[in-house]
């Protein structure tokens, strides 16, 4: 099992597919570092060799960010919003949705579970 950015990545799975399960990597990116590395599309995790897996951790290392930094400067950027006071930090700072989405029905992820009204009946 290959340990890339502090990730276990599956053994099974093709390359591209396995550096996925790195936060921060998508498919693009994934891509991109396929690329960079000279490795084929279909060569699979348990296919690569040390120099391979040092090369892809190096690249990684270098030109994206990912994992523990990316959460943190997500969260920074979030607890910005909110010291600021502005409109997407109030929403943020009250757990409801940031993007403009109704919320007289719905919005169940970002409010929880419903909370009964006492003496509502119908």
């Amino acid at each position: 099992m290959a340990r890339i950015a502090g990730v276990n990545i599956p053994t099974n799975k093709r390359v591209v597919i396995a550096l996925q399960y790195i936060h921060g990597i998508g498919a693009r990116n994934a891509q991109e570092i396929m690329e960079k590395v000279n490795v084929p599309a279909e060569r699979r995790v348990s296919q690569l060799t040390d120099q391979e897996v040092l090369h892809i951790r190096e690249v990684i290392d270098r030109d994206y960010v990912v994992e523990g930094d990316l959460r943190r400067e997500v969260q920074l950027n979030i607890k910005r919003l909110m010291d600021l006071g502005c409109y997407r930090g109030l929403r943020h700072r009250r757990g409801l949705p940031v993007r403009g989405q109704r919320t007289h029905t719905n919005a169940r992820t970002r409010k929880g579970p419903a909370k009964p009204i006492a003496g509502k009946k119908k």
